[in-house]
């Protein structure tokens, strides 16, 4: 079982930038793909991004491809995601799950608890 915990998460202004990130324990960090999803109020929780072991292959959903990155410092054991030029519609809690890569997604096996993001117009 691997442990996640998210932060990074807070308030800002549409257009501002902010970096998520997801630390990871229990098992070897680069040994597994990790994801992040959101859900906002009232909806559904939505795939965003998804990194394999070694983070040589990502896919992010259409809805933020070109404004988020996801990546992933195995000798940190963290996963990032890179939010920039962010809009309202992408107010949600975000969460980190790691499991097996199923291109275009992933399949997970533990996720963390959430971070809120917010973005005001």
């Amino acid at each position: 079982q691997v442990q996640l915990v998210e932060s990074g998460g807070g308030l800002v202004q549409a257009g501002e930038s902010l970096r998520l990130s997801c630390v990871a324990s229990g098992r070897p960090f680069n040994g597994y793909a990790m994801g992040w999803f959101r859900q906002a109020p009232g909806k559904e929780r939505e795939f965003v991004a998804v990194i394999n072991s070694n983070g040589g292959l990502t896919k992010h959903a259409d809805s933020v491809k070109d404004r988020f990155t996801i990546s992933r410092d195995n000798g940190k054991n963290t996963l990032y995601l890179q939010m920039d030029n962010r809009k309202p519609g992408d107010t949600a809690v975000y969460s980190c799950p790691a499991g097996i890569l199923e291109i275009p997604t992933i399949r997970p096996d533990d996720w963390g608890q959430g971070t809120q993001v917010t973005v005001s117009s």
